[in-house]
């Protein structure tokens, strides 16, 4: 009422359930926790509006309208016409997003009537605008699909997020940091284990049995007639006794 627009049916559904989310988790360094990702929205009443307000109480302190530039390309091509601080546009705060930017939630068309229209887009530390998604059930999967890992909105900016946050992308998210590789070579990220040869049963050698010396014909003749010789002279003894 205070703003006279009315919240997108996903994000009033949202609030019904419970009154903001945060979730926090830590990873855990020479046995001592760290704190690594964040995912929060904020409540109703901490759902403050950006712009017009100064942020100092001298009277003609500047305000973010103040930095409104008319010169910028709106709506050119692909690209989604920008918010504006001033009375065009009005955003409010989703997600401090711990100092590194803020995630908001857009009503783009605030003149003469606020249009229920709304986007989510990434206002950066530089005040550049960054479109993030068109609704909030989106942002919602987003956010819980990039774990909360530090810096993460900047992964849809030109610049990209920071080589230490690509660190942690590269451990917990590799396929979400690496998006450009994985649209040039759709099977980079496939996982090309070849069962056949993970779970082939190793062919035992057979091991021969060695087979006693073959002797050659001569000698077995040798040996019979020995023989034979032998069991004459016995039966001859035997006939003489």
């Amino acid at each position: 009422q205070k703003n006279s627009c009315v919240l997108p049916e996903d994000l009033k559904n949202f609030y019904l359930m419970t009154d903001g989310f945060q979730m926090t988790w830590s990873v855990k360094t020479d046995d001592t926790p760290m704190p690594l990702g964040s995912m929060v929205i904020n409540s109703v009443s901490r759902l403050c509006r950006l712009g017009g307000s100064s942020m100092y109480t001298l009277p003609s302190a500047p305000t973010l309208a103040d930095l409104e530039d008319d010169t910028d390309e709106e709506g050119n091509g692909d690209k989604p016409e920008k918010p504006h601080f001033d009375s065009r546009s009005l955003i409010f705060e989703l997600d401090p997003c711990n100092g590194n930017g803020k995630v908001c939630l857009v009503y783009k068309h605030a003149e003469p009537v606020v249009s229920p229209d709304t986007e989510i887009w990434f206002l950066d530390r530089a005040l550049y605008w960054h479109f993030l998604t068109k609704t909030f059930t989106a942002y919602y999967r987003l956010l819980i699909t990039h774990l909360g890992l530090p810096q993460w909105q900047y992964a849809f900016t030109s610049y990209g997020v920071s080589p230490q946050a690509k660190q942690w992308f590269n451990m917990y998210k590799p396929i979400t940091i690496n998006t450009a590789l994985l649209s040039e070579e759709a099977d980079s990220f496939v996982n090309k284990l070849d069962p056949n040869k993970v779970f082939k049963s190793k062919n035992k050698t057979p091991v021969l049995k060695k087979k006693p010396p073959s002797q050659p014909p001569g000698s077995q003749k040798t040996q019979s007639s020995t023989t034979s010789a032998k069991t004459s002279s016995l039966a001859g003894n035997s006939s003489r006794k």
